[in-house]
């Protein structure tokens, strides 16, 4: 049996220290940073680590009414996402993460951009 790419990638211990890594990232960047500015950041971290675990493989569990329910009022557009996708990408790249891992991450944070992004 193959491991996935959390268990590949040293667990939560280290998804925690790539979601941090990446939030450094997130507050810096002027498209998104907005979004996180009433924000409880070590709690978002942490709801944060579970998600990330959860698009490895890892063993957290997101249903797609949970995921749309705590977007819904962020009226996040795709400009937003997609900077949110390659801020991921660059952290991913910066902790060593080969292009066919951070290709499958991708495509299961894509599978979910519906349920993310604002309604038109």
């Amino acid at each position: 049996m193959s491991q996935s790419i959390f268990e590949r990638h040293g667990g939560f211990a280290k998804v925690s220290r790539i979601v941090m890594s990446f939030y450094d990232l997130v507050l810096d960047s002027p498209v998104i940073s907005p979004y996180f500015a009433d924000t409880d950041m070590k709690r978002l971290i942490d709801h944060q680590t579970k998600f990330i675990a959860y698009l490895m493989g890892g063993p957290a569990s997101f249903s797609d009414e949970h995921l749309e329910r705590v977007h819904r009022h962020m009226d996040i557009d795709r400009r937003a996402f997609d900077e949110m996708v390659t801020l991921l990408t660059d952290t991913l790249q910066d902790f060593d993460f080969d292009a066919s891992d951070i290709a499958a991450v991708r495509n299961e944070l894509e599978l979910r951009a519906p349920l993310i992004l604002k309604k038109s």
